[in-house]
């Protein structure tokens, strides 16, 4: 019978507080707390209606009562928190505004009462965090009522203020201390800062075959690690001069880069596979000389073998001149191995190319050489209406030493010598 009391009652009052009838309401929820003191349905609405009232300190006991009675309910701790913004006591704010994000991670209420209280404080690095994880929770924006999107563009804003904020007074801060250091000493740890800053996402090795552990991941190699680089670079006009004479030949032995299997599903390399659009002219390919090739370019091939380069039997080295015509895009990848790396010589480089590895963007330097990870993602584009020629070859990771290049050597030739090695060139 009580029960059957407690239902209408709670009913009427829901019916009188949709009609703006809050004395009625407020009078149905007391005759339902005279029957069941603890039922947090009655406490939670009688409380918000005296909230809004204007009696608060009942409204505080009521919202309080309701939480005791149902502790596991996000919303009844939000609605306390409510309650003791209006009083003023942040402390319990806090923490009921804690209790109901414990419960529900992502109840939207509740995380936007949390940047609007750091931010009514004045505590923008809380502000900032609580935003910042308001935004993720959100639905995307064609999803948002235009309430909430109102709501996400002040959060963006925020956000967006205190990053640079932050950006600003961490460069003040750092500004004496690092004026010590040049730029090759500072590179790794302007992109540590770049990244906490949100600037730079960090990038790893992604092999597709053997890959090598607690080598570290850089995207360009310090040109200190290769002294041949200034021999090396020496030679670009003798080699761009037999590039040139190449194409004037009819580029006669130029092959596409890309050449998948038959049946190969569509995947990126799709628009380029079996196109010479990314064309390359071998020097070396899986370890073997191209002898007519070497012959044709006898000075590139004598600036090659300057180069130390990765010497595996049946796999390497590779050196090539990579040949991209004009607005040609190769897509982000990834290679095979982070025991080799890659070295680029520029060639011809026109206007609006550019490569990418990880976080770091480079613009080919005629004549100037870098060295890569190419297993950290990379991609490249001609964006321009002229063709761009690079000389690649494969040289060892500078941080293997040469105990671990003849133990990966000894690797290889044991896999493959097996004959059940799925990676050997001869399953490929």
């Amino acid at each position: 019978m009580a029960a059957a009391l407690i239902d209408r009652g709670l009913e009427a009052a829901a019916a009188a507080e949709a009609a703006g009838q809050a004395a009625t309401a407020i009078q149905h929820y007391r005759d339902v707390l005279a029957l069941d003191g603890a039922n947090a349905v009655a406490l939670n609405g009688l409380g918000l209606l005296l909230l809004y009232g204007g009696a608060v300190d009942e409204a505080v006991a009521l919202l309080r009562g309701a939480t005791l009675a149902d502790p596991q309910a996000a919303m009844l701790w939000l609605n306390l928190s409510s309650a003791h913004r209006q009083i003023g006591d942040i402390g319990s704010e806090r923490a009921a505004l804690a209790a109901a994000i414990d419960l529900d991670p992502y109840l939207l209420p509740a995380l936007i009462r949390k940047g609007q209280l750091h931010e009514r404080l004045g505590e923008t690095a809380r502000a900032t965090a609580a935003w910042r994880t308001f935004l993720m929770a959100v639905p995307p924006d064609a999803q948002q009522p235009p309430a909430l999107r109102q709501l996400v563009a002040h959060a963006r804003a925020y956000t967006a203020r205190s990053d640079a904020q932050f950006a600003e007074a961490l460069s003040a801060g750092l500004a004496t201390g690092l004026a010590q250091y040049d730029g090759a000493e500072r590179r790794r740890f302007d992109a540590c800062v770049e990244h906490v800053l949100g600037k730079r996402a960090i990038y790893t090795s992604q092999c597709a075959g053997l890959h090598f552990p607690f080598l570290p991941a850089e995207e360009f190699h310090a040109e200190t690690r290769f002294p041949w680089f200034a021999a090396f670079e020496a030679q670009t006009p003798a080699i761009r001069a037999e590039f040139e004479a190449l194409l004037a030949r009819g580029a006669d032995g130029v092959e596409p880069y890309v050449d998948q299997p038959q049946g190969a599903r569509a995947n990126v390399w799709s628009e380029l596979n079996r196109s010479k659009r990314w064309g390359a002219y071998y020097f070396w390919h899986y370890g073997v000389r191209r002898e007519s090739a070497c012959a044709a370019c006898p000075a590139t091939a004598t600036a090659i073998d300057i180069v130390p380069r990765v010497d595996i039997p049946g796999r390497a080295p590779t050196a090539f001149f990579s040949i991209l015509e004009p607005h040609t895009r190769i897509p982000p990848h990834t290679g095979v191995t982070n025991t080799r790396c890659t070295v680029h010589l520029p060639l011809i480089v026109p206007g609006k190319c550019g490569f990418r590895v990880g976080g770091e963007t480079r613009a080919w330097v005629e004549g100037r050489a870098f060295a890569f990870d190419d297993t950290i993602e990379h991609e490249a584009w001609n964006d321009s209406d002229a063709l761009r020629a690079v000389l690649i070859v494969d040289v060892w990771n500078p941080h293997l030493t040469d105990a671990e290049r003849a133990m990966v050597r000894a690797f290889y030739a044991a896999a493959d010598a097996t004959g059940l090695n799925p990676e050997s060139p001869s399953a490929l």
